[in-house]
């Protein structure tokens, strides 16, 4: 059963600039594997941005907004072989998370040079 729906769209520009600017934004933010994911594109800013939207997306379709207990990073973006994407929470965040009974996280990306959109729909 659907449980929420959550979508956010953001500026590929605004999280360049934290990235380039405050140091260990992006550690704080991106797990290592996303870090590695989008440092190997051309156009690595807009994978970012896509990825920041869709952990607050996800946020969103929880109906809470951010989490004690949580952490941005430990909510992971990957792409399985037929590169399509995943959201997975991980570590102390999917243990904060455990009393939200999620059964199937869908997630959704998409990014032009300046804006960059993801859609998470939550199932229990």
């Amino acid at each position: 059963m659907i449980a929420g729906v959550g979508i956010d769209i953001i500026e590929v520009e605004r999280v360049a600039a934290r990235i380039e600017k405050e140091n260990g934004f992006r550690e704080l933010i991106f797990s290592k594997k996303e870090i590695d994911y989008c440092e190997g594109k051309t156009n690595k800013f807009e994978h970012y941005a896509a990825r920041f939207a869709a952990k607050e997306a996800f946020f969103k379709a929880i109906g809470t907004g951010w989490i004690e207990g949580s952490l941005f990073n430990e909510i992971e973006i990957t792409n399985d072989d037929s590169g399509k994407p995943e959201l997975a929470l991980l570590n102390t965040t999917k243990k904060a998370l455990e009393s939200f009974g999620i059964y199937k996280i869908w997630v959704t990306l998409s990014h032009v040079k300046t804006m960059a959109t993801a859609v998470v729909i939550v199932e229990k």
